[in-house]
């Protein structure tokens, strides 16, 4: 068979090459950070976003105003249209 692999059970974040466990406080707020810097430096359409179409049509229509009003990025798709 193949390997074996166990699930994490908290956020691990790199520091010095190398990644250790951390706070979701402190996983998401470096995630943040990091999408604010791309959107700083490149503006809101280096970033996409993907839905599901699994969810409710209300959750994709969340995703996209975040994409368009938050992050200022039209870089939406979902697999709604198969």
């Amino acid at each position: 068979m193949g390997k074996s692999y166990t699930r994490l059970t908290q956020p691990l974040v790199r520091e010095n090459g190398s990644l250790r466990p951390a706070s979701w406080k402190e996983a998401l707020d470096r995630a943040a950070t990091g999408l604010k810097q791309v959107v700083d430096e490149h503006g809101g359409s280096a970033v996409g976003m993907f839905s599901c179409s699994k969810t409710t049509n209300e959750m994709n229509f969340m995703a996209q105003k975040f994409a368009r009003s938050v992050i200022g990025s039209n870089n939406i798709d979902s697999c709604n249209r198969t």
